[in-house]
């Protein structure tokens, strides 16, 4: 059982910077796909950017392209997310996920229902 925790969120203005991290407990092989989404009010849960932990392979969605950064730091199981150029609409509840894989693609960020571990989310909000 992995459980997964995430920290960093916060109150920004908008153009300023986050980095969200988030912990992996009870990994017990490097093999796994990361992922980062996102939960504003009244909208539904899409996905911000994923990372194979074996491969590297990063993908975004495309509203974050060239603002967000995923990356790991597989000595201590973190996942992190580095935010610049923050926007309003980038306000939503900010969780990660991850899915144990035996191969090198993970799955698309559209497909939420495959990532089998979650964390507790963390607020983001950003003020103009």
């Amino acid at each position: 059982q992995v459980q997964l925790v995430e920290s960093g969120g916060g109150s920004v203005q908008a153009g300023e910077s986050l980095r969200l991290s988030c912990t992996a407990y009870g990994a017990t092989t490097n093999r796994y796909c990361m992922g980062w989404f996102r939960q504003a009010p009244g909208k539904e849960r899409e996905g911000v950017a994923r990372i194979h932990t074996n491969t590297g392979r990063t993908y975004y969605a495309d509203f974050v392209k060239g603002r967000f950064t995923i990356s790991q730091d597989n000595t201590e199981n973190t996942l992190y997310l580095q935010m610049d150029s923050l926007k309003p609409e980038d306000t939503a509840v900010y969780y990660c996920a991850a899915k144990e894989i035996i191969g090198s693609i993970c799955p698309p960020l559209g497909r939420m229902n495959m990532y089998t571990y979650w964390g507790q989310g963390t607020q983001v909000t950003v003020s103009s």
